[in-house]
């Protein structure tokens, strides 16, 4: 039987059987949702969202179909910053309701006079009444992730939301390094989490984040895919990015030869936007770099001489290439190009440059982030982080990432001993702070820990800063 909102449930009650505890893991390219035990999110949604005109007004559109499918005067946008925090709170607020009402839970009913033919007009404000009461996680506690540099302000409107608008029995708020750390079995670790917007460097002991040593550095997932589209620009002859909804038809062409393509037209008042088109080459270039690119992982810089007197990239020219077809049919195997997109996340002075796009400063460099990091915790339990150094976010899985960010951290820690853990499972690499508030939701010990929507009424939202540490 659901339990009211109002009255919190019992301690057995949260996560157990009879209650399922929910896990949201939000981040500015995707958004996780699902429930605290199991082993992977079942809803994940592209966390930018379509506005298409409809009758004088803009409506909103959330999930794969909708901001992949080229609809009349399309745009795209992200109530996500860059740095992972949120924007637009309202937009924000509807996206993870999608994600968590499209395949966990139901989605709030509808109009109640659909299937009833209703004559009496007390009855339907009854209904009407009845219907915006209901809220969508009434008998679900909600787990929500949360970046480290989060602010007061961010903290409490996390927890408004939960409650207000979705009517959530308990709460709780994770940071997302210490889930991740949870993820890989340890209470204590250096967790890197390499996603698309960002680089986050989070020291974590017993449990908890140590904010002095955050580091966030913007050389993530999108910094190589600018890298990618300075590389393709200057290239000779220079790279198509055509993107797959601007292709018809195409026909099998030799490496490196012209396309021969039937591309799609639309007319100019009505073709989608310039921010669809950038969403769509996104897209494409994210195939690029899981199929394609490369990190250098042997010891050194790619710009480097080895130890046999030769330098490093002409080692790499004389590897076989990686073949790329692009959606057009377009086709060439890639050689040397493929490691320079990555290394600037490394090396800085060997990021592409251009108009507008100029080197990132040192401090922005990944190893350069890392004794940032190291540099602010306290001194005595930095071998014990190097030691449990876990490495997550969905840029990481570039072929050679963690053999190289290994190698960087024995030659600039000699003294103590480096071990990176990296699961080799996709999954747990790209959902690893949702895989540790899964297991975070449903341990036993939690559910004293839950705060209980009467907590909440008594306290207001300022609770969340004293009990979510």
């Amino acid at each position: 039987m659901a339990q009211s909102s109002a009255i919190p449930p019992s301690n057995a009650e949260y996560g157990g059987d009879e209650i399922s505890a929910l896990v949201l893991d939000p981040g500015y390219s995707t958004t996780r949702a699902g429930f605290a035990g199991e082993d992977v999110p079942k809803s994940v949604v592209p966390s930018f969202y379509a506005i298409v005109p409809s009758d004088g007004s803009s409506k909103y559109l959330y999930g794969d179909n909708a901001v992949h499918n080229p609809l009349p005067q399309i745009s795209v946008a992200n109530p996500m910053a860059k740095d992972g925090t949120v924007e637009d709170w309202d937009t924000a607020t509807n996206l993870w309701e999608y994600t968590i009402t499209s395949r966990l839970t139901n989605p709030r009913p509808g109009n109640p006079l659909v299937k009833l033919d209703l004559k009496e007009p007390e009855m339907y404000d009854q209904m009407v009444t009845a219907e915006n009461q209901e809220k969508p996680l009434e008998e679900n506690p909600l787990l929500m992730t949360e970046t480290g540099w989060n602010s007061g302000k961010g903290r409490e409107k996390g927890i408004e939301i939960a409650m207000e608008n979705w009517g959530c029995p308990a709460f709780w708020l994770a940071r997302n390094g210490v889930c991740a750390a949870f993820a890989a079995g340890k209470a204590s670790a250096l967790v890197i989490d390499v996603g698309a917007s960002s680089i986050s460097i989070t020291p974590v002991h017993d449990g908890l984040i140590l904010r002095k040593g955050v580091v966030r550095s913007p050389l993530a997932g999108n910094f190589v895919s600018d890298q990618l589209r300075l590389l393709f620009s200057t290239s000779t002859p220079p790279v198509p990015l055509v993107p797959h909804y601007l292709v018809s038809s195409k026909t099998p062409v030799d490496a490196g030869a012209p396309a021969v393509a039937t591309y799609r037209t639309f007319d100019p008042k009505i073709a989608p936007s310039l921010t669809f088109r950038r969403l769509q080459e996104e897209r494409l270039l994210t195939e690029f770099k899981e199929s394609v690119v490369q990190v250098w992982p042997r010891p050194g810089r790619l710009s480097e001489q080895n130890g046999l007197g030769g330098m490093n990239e002409e080692v790499v020219r004389a590897q076989p290439g990686r073949p790329f077809e692009m959606p057009d049919g377009w086709n060439q195997m890639f050689g040397a190009e493929r490691y320079r997109a990555a290394e600037g996340i490394f090396d800085v002075k060997a990021a592409i440059t251009g108009e507008g796009s100029p080197a990132p400063p040192q401090s922005q460099s990944l190893l350069a982030s890392i004794k940032t990091s190291l540099g602010q915790v306290d001194v005595d339990i930095r071998p014990h982080l190097l030691s449990n150094v876990v490495v997550t976010g969905g840029a990481s899985l570039m072929q050679g990432f963690t053999e190289r960010l290994n190698h960087e951290l024995m030659e600039s820690f000699s003294g103590p001993r480096v071990r990176v853990s990296a699961p080799g499972n996709m999954y747990e690499r790209k959902y690893a702070s949702w895989i540790g508030g899964s297991i975070l939701a449903s341990l036993g010990t939690f559910h004293q820990m839950w705060i209980s929507k009467k907590e909440y009424e008594e306290h207001g939202a300022g609770i969340v800063e004293k009990r979510c540490k």
